[in-house]
């Protein structure tokens, strides 16, 4: 289910589509679909880390749920690289739709700041992404 068919539709604050994703902005998360058959590596990612990074400034802390409704594959040896692009980001999720989805969640993990990274629905991650942000000890209202 993209978020867009989801209950969380009347909450988006902002969207932006670029070559690579879908991102739909919401208070303290963003929703990330990548779009079929992308190989994400972290040149390429800079489109959508710039685009998370304008959105949320250097201070506010923010989620991201990655919502897997496309097949695509990450370049997990650049992980720590992600890490280091997102300074006040404190919680991150993975939907996965089908078996490779959640396979590819579970291997993601090393990108996480909190413990569970893979989900089942949209909305569970959503819910558990932004309680993760809004109990963070850096959470701010600015």
């Amino acid at each position: 289910m993209t978020i867009i068919e989801s209950d969380f539709k009347d909450q988006i604050l902002a969207f932006v589509q670029n070559k690579l994703a879908n991102i739909f902005f919401f208070n303290h998360i963003a929703v990330v679909e990548i779009k079929e058959g992308v190989h994400l590596n972290i040149k390429n990612a800079e489109v959508v880390i710039d685009e998370i990074k304008t959105y949320f400034g250097t201070s506010k802390p923010y989620g991201i749920v990655a919502n897997r409704i496309n097949s695509y594959s990450v370049d997990l040896l650049d992980a720590p690289k992600y890490k280091s692009k997102f300074k006040n980001l404190k919680a991150y999720g993975v939907v996965g739709h089908n078996e490779a989805a959640k396979m590819n969640a579970r291997m993601e993990s090393s990108f996480c700041v909190c413990g569970k990274v893979d989900y089942d629905s949209v909305y569970d991650a959503v819910n558990q992404v932004y309680h993760s942000v809004k109990s963070s000890r850096r959470f701010s209202l600015k």
